[in-house]
């Protein structure tokens, strides 16, 4: 798999890229810190399968980018990345076909889990939406209200522990749920599930 990173700063794309290789060594990435080099990069290398792309370097015109990207890379999927979280903006990008939007001040927890979900072939949506419901639709029969919200915190890339704490339980009774979960939706495991449920509109 080769990824492309485009960001300005080098530091954020070096730290990336770390989180990159933690969850696939036989990642190849590859670095650029504008525009230009960016569209140069996916004019030469043609088998780019993700682009890691800062919209705030494109200030207002970053839908114009990604759809120009989208009609000369079709194959390349687009993960947009901000320091902006203004939930209407982030809507917007979702809904032009990216497979994800990370906020820059996620924890590294959420990034790791954001990236893993996107690279499993899932879409991650940040965690403003789901917190205040504007993309979520109705429950389905078949989840809990306790299973929709345990749902909500997996794909926010949270850990156990973490859902364990935000719900106000247990880590056992954490996994019981997830179990339930999992079962209710016939798959095997977490990144399964939040792919399940979003090909089921459940998130």
């Amino acid at each position: 798999m080769k990824v492309l990173i485009t960001d300005e700063q080098s530091l954020f794309r070096d730290g990336l890229s770390l989180r990159l290789k933690e969850i696939n060594q036989d990642i190849n990435i590859l670095q650029c810190s504008n525009l230009l080099d960016m569209q140069k990069y996916l004019l030469k290398e043609r088998d780019i399968d993700i682009l890691i792309l800062d919209i705030d370097l494109a200030n207002s015109n970053s839908l114009d980018i990604i759809n120009k990207i989208k009609n000369d890379s079709p194959n390349t999927k687009i993960i947009a990345i901000s320091i902006n979280e203004d939930i209407p903006n982030i809507k917007k990008i979702l809904s032009n076909g990216v497979k994800g939007y990370i906020p820059k001040k996620s924890d590294s927890n959420i990034l790791s889990g954001a990236l893993k979900l996107i690279l499993d072939g899932g879409i991650y949506i940040p965690i403003a939406l789901l917190e205040n419901n504007i993309i979520v639709p109705p429950l389905k029969k078949n989840l809990t209200n306790r299973q929709a919200q345990v749902l909500n915190l997996i794909a926010q890339g949270k850990s156990n522990k973490q859902i364990a704490y935000d719900m106000g339980v247990s880590e056992a009774t954490v996994k019981l749920h997830i179990n339930a979960l999992l079962r209710s939706l016939k798959v095997n495991n977490r990144t399964q599930a939040v792919i399940t449920a979003q090909k089921m509109g459940l998130i």
